[in-house]
């Protein structure tokens, strides 16, 4: 059942299930591998969900912890394109569809939206 609860506890599952799906995807998969390896058990990967939990429930709550900058990274791989993006979207609205409701991620694909365009303009792609 699709949750209609905007939890840390969701927000959770939502970014296991998207980096599961990364990982799989010929396309993205590389570019994590390459800088956190291939064990989403391993602590450089719990790190990273956990951190990327924090950072989207800031920002669909603005109640959360995260305040680092999440541009600087992207900015540092190599070989990020127009394409790359556009396939993170469609893993990424996969995923939400997965487990929210319509209100909610319509929320999460607006804002993820937003935070794509802007950082490919700010890599000139």
């Amino acid at each position: 059942m699709k949750s209609d609860e905007l939890t840390k506890e969701n927000i959770n599952k939502l970014v296991i299930i998207f980096y599961t799906k990364v990982l799989n995807n010929e396309k993205l998969g590389p570019f994590f591998v390459q800088k956190l390896g291939d064990d989403m058990n391993s602590d450089i990967w719990q790190e990273h969900i956990k951190l990327l939990t924090e950072f989207w429930y800031t920002m669909l709550t603005g109640l959360g912890n995260y305040n680092g900058r999440p541009f600087p990274p992207h900015a540092q791989i190599m070989g990020l394109n127009r394409e790359a993006f556009e396939k993170w979207l469609e893993l990424f609205f996969q995923s939400v569809d997965k487990v929210f409701d319509e209100r909610i991620a319509n929320k999460f694909k607006e804002r993820s939206s937003i935070i794509a365009s802007n950082f490919m303009r700010n890599l000139q792609l």
